[in-house]
């Protein structure tokens, strides 16, 4: 029996009847052999952790821009945070772990330069709008790889794209999309706290006392809490019961109001926005300074698809750059050159 073989029938064995075995996926849009080491969740998650668009997260905005500090998160160690947390459920609640794994790291391949802030001006500039949990399916599917794309399974794109109420995606039809979508809440709620304190833009005593009561007053215990619930709760319907429910949303409303609008977070948003939409007008204008494989997205998607596909990679140091690039004289050095 080859290890692939062996893997897929302890799935059989072990695994919840509400669990999406690697037996029952809908497959992959290109069929592929089989590899005789991995089933195709596996492969899924080795293709995207070994991706451009994965390694470009360690130097995106999550919520404080470009930070200074090497202990504040990026769109990368939130992504592995989410990863963490989501295999915890599904292993408790007898999931498919290989697949929430492979959603949960490709859960935000699709998220722009400067975080939400340069979602909203591209949503802004594309005739048909701009989401990041769209967009990932997009660079799954049409961009990686040189324009091959990763050719994942359907489970994975879809839990990609249902992750998030972003873009109106309807909810992931597996479980192990459901778990991601409610451990990427828990992660980036916690997690934004603790940067948030770090970066003083509130103290611990800030926190409403309600979910301090319900969930716990450090980030370890808030995440137990949340993530006891989601256990708790079963795997036939994924979700928590209401107190804790509650004291979530009542937790996520709070970060909204006074760390995520805050004065202090947003400072540079202004400069972050003017430098998305400047890029997007001069590559509008000047289509022919893009990497090739965005002049063949534009002849097949359009131009301004395809600018929005090169933006949206970005890194937010890429974009900084470019932005100088483009607009900063550099000096002469004719004189120089001369003498040497």
């Amino acid at each position: 029996m080859l290890p692939r073989e062996r893997i897929m029938e302890n799935e059989k064995l072990t695994l919840s009847e509400f669990a999406c075995r690697s037996a029952d996926s809908k497959g992959r849009a290109v069929p592929e052999k089989p590899c005789d080491f991995r089933t195709d969740f596996q492969r899924d998650r080795d293709r995207i952790i070994h991706c451009n668009a994965f390694r470009r997260l360690k130097h995106k905005t999550q919520v404080f821009l470009i930070p200074h500090s090497d202990h504040y998160r990026t769109r990368l160690t939130h992504t592995l945070e989410v990863n963490q947390i989501s295999r915890t459920v599904a292993c408790a609640l007898g999931l498919n772990e290989d697949l929430t794994e492979a959603i949960a790291l490709g859960h935000d391949l699709g998220h722009t330069p400067f975080g939400h802030d340069g979602e909203r001006v591209l949503d802004k500039l594309l005739p048909n709008g701009f989401a990041h949990n769209l967009q990932g399916k997009r660079v799954v599917e049409v961009i990686e790889k040189d324009g091959k794309g990763l050719n994942l399974t359907a489970e994975v794109i879809d839990g990609i794209v249902g992750h998030t109420y972003t873009g109106e995606a309807p909810l992931p039809v597996t479980r192990e999309g459901m778990v991601v979508r409610y451990c990427d809440k828990i992660a980036y709620i916690n997690h934004d706290i603790e940067d948030a304190i770090r970066g003083g833009v509130i103290s611990e005593k800030d926190l409403p006392e309600f979910p301090v009561r319900v969930l716990g007053d450090t980030k370890s215990a808030r995440i137990a809490s949340l993530v006891r619930s989601l256990v708790e709760h079963g795997a036939e319907n994924i979700g928590m019961d209401s107190e804790v429910q509650k004291a979530h949303d009542e937790l996520r409303e709070f970060m909204f109001e006074r760390v995520y609008r805050a004065d202090m977070t947003i400072a540079e948003m202004g400069k972050a926005s003017f430098i998305v939409e400047f890029l997007f007008n001069y590559f509008s204008e000047n289509k022919d300074k893009m990497p090739q494989l965005y002049l063949r997205l534009a002849e097949e998607y359009g131009l301004a698809v395809a600018v929005g596909d090169f933006i949206s990679g970005m890194t937010d140091d890429y974009a900084v750059n470019l932005f100088k690039e483009i607009c900063l004289p550099k000096g002469w050095l004719g004189g120089a050159a001369r003498l040497g």
